[in-house]
């Protein structure tokens, strides 16, 4: 993206009133001096039926450059797009679109702001050969193939819908092809107990957390202090499963890491320039702190 004239992104999702992108990506546009960055939301909640390729031409009629892109949308997308970076393509969601001169083009910076958060959060020597991650949506899909990133050999995916959790494992076994012992599998929730207990990490990729979807994914009690926890809720920062995982005295990764790591790999895309991530971490932990107090 050639950052020669104004850049105006827009944020597509539902019910996005309390995101805090806008906020983290134009505090770094401001940083940079780039004067003619504007991000925007693009809230769909409320429309009975959802035409997103039309939502993406008005947008690009309007002006607007690039994209993010959320719940429930990352996977709906794919068919308005006209190429699909093979990472996002392997995983059937993208949640970075830029309008380049050959068409809309995909990505998914969820996948790789998810491993660099594990990367840089978790202590080293944590055991990750095994790990169990709730939802195959469009952010399980980025965190699972994450997983397989950061090293983890077995991963197991619990999700209640059989066609999407069963759609992704094919997905990944293809992406992935059996190396050195690799396994994927995908079950729903009669899993949940003996994929918990057994697992070094646990990964919540549900909305099940988020300020208006209180609760766990699930039972709590079957976790002990040698897991690992990392959710992808962000609001509240300390979600149900992060406080109580961290009450048992096991390591935590909260969802903020995902938002800035990702954050900031949409912002290199849809600029040309790579941000500075350790001043958008504390911009957002700026934010957050009221909430926090």
């Amino acid at each position: 993206m050639s950052t020669g004239g104004p850049l105006r992104i827009g944020l597509i999702g539902n019910g996005l009133a309390t995101s805090l992108s806008p906020l983290i990506h134009e505090e770094e546009a401001k940083a940079l001096g780039l004067s003619g960055y504007r991000y925007e939301r693009l809230d769909l909640s409320g429309m009975a039926a959802v035409d997103l390729a039309e939502v993406l031409q008005e947008a690009l009629h309007d002006g607007f450059t690039g994209f993010n892109v959320t719940y429930p949308h990352k996977q709906a997308i794919l068919p308005c797009l006209d190429s699909v970076a093979p990472d996002a393509a392997v995983l059937g969601a993208v949640n970075t679109i830029v309008a380049t001169e050959t068409g809309l083009r995909g990505y998914n910076t969820d996948r790789s702001g998810f491993l660099a958060g594990l990367r840089r959060v978790l202590p080293a020597g944590t055991g990750h050969r095994t790990a169990t991650l709730f939802g195959a949506g469009g952010a399980g899909s980025a965190v699972a193939a994450a997983l397989l990133d950061f090293g983890v050999q077995d991963l197991r995916i619990i999700d209640p819908d059989p066609e999407r959790r069963e759609q992704l494992n094919a997905a990944l076994q293809l992406a992935y092809p059996a190396r050195g012992g690799t396994s994927i599998q995908a079950g729903g929730e009669e899993r949940a107990r003996e994929w918990v207990s057994t697992a070094d990490g646990v990964v919540n990729a549900t909305p099940i957390g988020m300020e208006h979807i209180p609760g766990t994914p699930f039972d709590t009690a079957w976790l002990t202090p040698g897991h690992w926890v990392a959710d992808v809720v962000y609001r509240p920062v300390t979600t149900a499963l992060l406080a109580e995982a961290s009450a048992l005295g096991c390591p935590v990764v909260d969802g903020t890491t995902m938002l800035v790591e990702q954050a900031a790999d949409t912002f290199a895309l849809v600029t040309g320039i790579e941000p500075v991530r350790t001043r958008m971490r504390s911009h957002l932990a700026w934010l957050l702190a009221p909430a926090m107090r």
